[in-house]
Parts: structure tokens; sequence; C-alpha cells
């Protein structure tokens, strides 16, 4: 069964809202040896990382940029609860372990599963969780160099 991981990516339009940039199943499945596979589901090239403008590849191997201050963790989020709208400058991977969970940016609202990795470039978002269990997310926050666009820093809100 070959390995099937989705993988939400955002960004920001030439607007600065923020946007879904990509949505699919990783496509560079590899084995190296029997029982073996993986996929790079984001990767960046430098440190602090910086945010690409709106054209963004869809190759996993793409290199993107933003700023915020590396916090990681987990989070149980309980059933029909709204957590706070943030903007951080970092790179959040946000990886659903268990139960399923919305994230909400500028006019659109992102359904996740477990198994499902959601890359957050230094976008304005929200989470729900509108169903009757609990969802278990894994966050790595690495931080970016600050978001711009038509001239504009993108900050932080809060």
């Amino acid at each position: 069964m070959a390995l099937k991981i989705r993988r939400v990516v955002t960004g920001h339009d030439d607007n600065g809202r923020a946007v879904v940039a990509v949505d699919e199943i990783c496509k560079n499945v590899m084995s190296r040896r029997p029982n073996h596979e993986s996929c790079v589901v984001w990767s960046t090239g430098s440190f602090p990382p910086t945010i690409p403008g709106r054209k963004t590849a869809a190759c996993a191997r793409s290199r993107p940029p933003i700023r915020t201050a590396p916090c990681s963790g987990s989070a149980s989020i309980t059933p029909a609860s709204r957590r706070a709208i943030t903007a951080p400058d970092s790179i959040d991977y946000a990886i659903v372990l268990s139960g399923e969970i919305d994230m909400e940016i500028d006019g659109a609202i992102v359904h996740l599963r477990a198994g499902d990795v959601l890359v957050q470039r230094g976008t304005i978002h929200n989470w729900t969780n509108p169903g009757t269990e609990p969802c278990v997310v894994a966050f790595v926050l690495v931080a970016a160099k600050p978001v711009e666009r038509a001239g504009k820093l993108l900050g932080a809100i809060g």
C-alpha cells in the first residue's frame, strides 16, 4: 500500500490575504529498502527561512520564508472550541495525530483529519473543532523572516 499523506500549504496572495497554495496528496513518496516508504512534506533552504511570493511550487522541496517565535509542542483542542486568531512569524508544521479540526484563513476553511499535515507559512489563521471528539495536533514552529507583500510587512497580530 502506497503512503498517502495529505499536505496543505498556506501562503499569501498579492494583496497579503491568506490563501491555500497547495492541497494535495504528496507525490514524492520514495522507498529505499523493503517495507519502507517516506516523503518530504516541506523543506526550507535557509535559516531563518523566507516566504516566497504567490507562485508556490507544488514540489515538496520548494523553499519558503516567514517570521515567528520558535515554540513547538502539542495541543488537544476540545469539541466546539475555538482557538484565538494568530499570525505567526514562522513556518508552522501542524500534524493531526487524532480527531478532526478546521483551520480558517481569509475566506476559506480547510478540514483536516488524522494523518494530514499543514504547513502554515505566516498566515493569519484560526482553529476550530466543530466535532464531538477532541483533536490532538503536534506543532513544530520554525522562526522565519517577516512576510512582505507590495513593500509592506505583514506582521503578527496580538
